[in-house]
């Protein structure tokens, strides 16, 4: 008979012996990774909105484990939850599926409205997994593109400056404003999502973030993160306002030269996400640099949608999270 419990300290021997198959490396980052999960007991109390770390479920047949799930809320809005990890043996999807439903149940049961995966385009069967098995829609897709040969600035471009909480509300109006309309109900932001976590050093990804300004209005005409797991390996993803000519030249040579003044050895990429207004042209530009797509990941949504109150004789209307409150005469 099988049953799905919360993993323990005690569980990870199993599971280290459990993913063996991958490389070294790969395989002491995951279980890195999972042990990074503190305060366990803590965090698994705590009502969803106040929860500061991953969570992970192990589903067991006996005493072996068939298969591992680990969610993770979104910073600044607990209600979005993302599935980073979903591991079992080999075929056995229907031990996934059995995760995937367990988690959902689990988690919209707390209030949660949205849960995102993204899986690699090569992955059908997985694909098929979350969409025909658990009710998942493809939403969009982002690109992962390596960077080679890139020339190290002697200088860095003038106009960016560190982000500080106080641009969270601009930098989300700017976020919003440049995601292509057929996916703003699924990829829109908060302005909690921008801030910077109480609880951020627990996160397993270490991000740095930047603006840049119009020098003469002082507005945020750009958003850029630097992002990295490993200290070795720098994610740059960068949001533009779709009105203003800004060279990517100069955005890719301030994220690189910020990169270099902290490590000799790295290796930069940059996501394009295709669900932009300017995703079209980050691509023309890529490939005119003869940069290399690495990876594409499909992003599969599953939303919960809410009745908003209205007024007597009112028409009922149906919304997306719980942003935004309208009511209808």
């Amino acid at each position: 008979m099988t049953r799905i419990r919360k993993l323990t300290c005690f569980d990870y021997p199993k599971i280290k012996k459990m993913i063996s198959y991958l490389g070294s490396d790969e395989g002491a980052m995951f279980s890195k990774a999972l042990l990074k999960e503190p305060a366990g007991l803590i965090n698994s109390i705590l009502p969803l909105k106040y929860k500061f770390s991953p969570e992970s479920y192990i589903l067991l047949d006996g005493k072996e484990i068939l298969g591992l799930i680990t969610i993770e809320p979104a910073i600044g809005n607990h209600y979005k939850i993302n599935i980073t990890r979903l591991v079992f043996q080999n075929n056995l999807y229907d031990a996934g599926k059995q995760l995937i439903d367990f988690v959902i149940s689990k988690y919209s049961a707390k209030g949660a409205t949205s849960f995102i995966v993204s899986v690699d385009e090569c992955h059908d069967e997985l694909l098929k997994l979350f969409t025909d098995g658990c009710g998942f829609r493809q939403c969009a897709s982002e690109t992962l593109w390596k960077i080679e040969d890139f020339e190290k600035p002697s200088a860095p471009p003038c106009g960016f400056r560190p982000f500080n909480n106080s641009d969270a509300k601009e930098v989300c109006k700017l976020y919003n404003s440049e995601l292509e309309s057929i996916y703003k109900a699924s990829f829109e932001r908060i302005r909690q999502e921008f801030e910077e976590p109480v609880f951020g050093g627990y996160s397993q990804f270490y991000k740095n973030r930047y603006v840049l300004e119009e020098p003469l209005r002082k507005i945020i005409i750009g958003y850029l993160s630097i992002t990295t797991s490993d200290n070795n390996n720098f994610i740059i993803d960068f949001t533009t306002n779709n009105g203003y000519e800004i060279q990517y030249d100069d955005i890719l040579k301030y994220a690189i030269s910020e990169v270099d003044r902290r490590r000799s050895v790295y290796y930069p990429f940059i996501k394009q996400k295709n669900y932009t207004k300017t995703a079209e042209k980050l691509g023309e530009y890529l490939h005119s640099k003869n940069y290399k797509p690495i990876q594409t990941q499909i992003i599969l949504v599953k939303n919960f949608y809410r009745p908003v109150k209205t007024t007597e004789n009112a028409l009922q209307i149906f919304l997306f999270g719980e942003n935004s409150k309208i009511a209808a005469n």
